[in-house]
């Protein structure tokens, strides 16, 4: 996920402070993604010099967190806003579908794809467990939708919010299938070890018999 495109945009509305845009970005995700205030300003100070906001005030500081340091408490005063050219890189990132040639690591999947290669490790459990997991989350995301603010959404920041379940429902939910598909794809695999290693007496005794 791209913080940075996400708080550019964010600062379109107009100018914020630190605490103020990590709030408003946490609202609009349902703080699914919670961000550190200490990413937030990385993330300012990295815009800001590649010439994508600007600062625009110094005053009352941000409600929130108390600050780590001196330098976290100077930049709690500062306010940002995009330029022109960060408009531009916002533009951009609507326009541009999100690429899947390089999708991000997932961890459940590279702990299956080892698990299957090293012998003694019951895989069947993993899968067991993990799917339980993923349905304990399935039903907590429904209750969410069907409740709150996502079951009625009145506000734009309320209606992303409704989003941002559904996206995680139906994650939940073709992961439960792919864990179904792994169980019957071991099964498979188990089926087929267990013919060829049946077999395999019966073959050599039939060799051993031309000779």
């Amino acid at each position: 996920m791209s913080i940075r495109q996400a708080m550019l945009a964010i600062l379109e509305q107009g100018p914020m402070y630190g605490y103020q845009l990590r709030a408003e970005f946490e609202q609009r995700t349902g703080e699914t993604w919670p961000l550190n205030i200490g990413q937030v300003y990385t993330t300012l100070t990295r815009l800001e010099r590649d010439g994508l906001v600007e600062v625009v005030g110094h005053g009352g500081a941000d409600e929130g967190d108390e600050p780590a340091d001196q330098a976290s408490s100077d930049r709690q005063h500062v306010s940002y806003r995009a330029t022109e050219a960060g408009r531009g890189e916002v533009s951009e990132w609507f326009a541009t579908p999100v690429p899947r040639t390089q999708p991000p690591r997932d961890e459940l999947a590279i702990k299956l794809a080892i698990a299957v290669t090293l012998p003694g490790t019951d895989v069947g459990t993993i899968i067991q467990r993990q799917r339980s997991a993923t349905m304990a989350s399935l039903q907590d995301y429904t209750r969410l939708k069907r409740s709150g603010r996502a079951a009625r959404p009145e506000e734009p920041a309320d209606l992303a919010w409704s989003l941002v379940l559904d996206s995680l429902v139906f994650d939940a939910e073709a992961e439960v299938r792919w864990l179904d598909h792994c169980e019957a794809r071991l099964r498979r695999a188990a089926t087929e070890r267990e013919v060829v290693r049946r077999d395999a007496p019966a073959a050599t005794s039939t060799e051993g018999a031309a000779r």
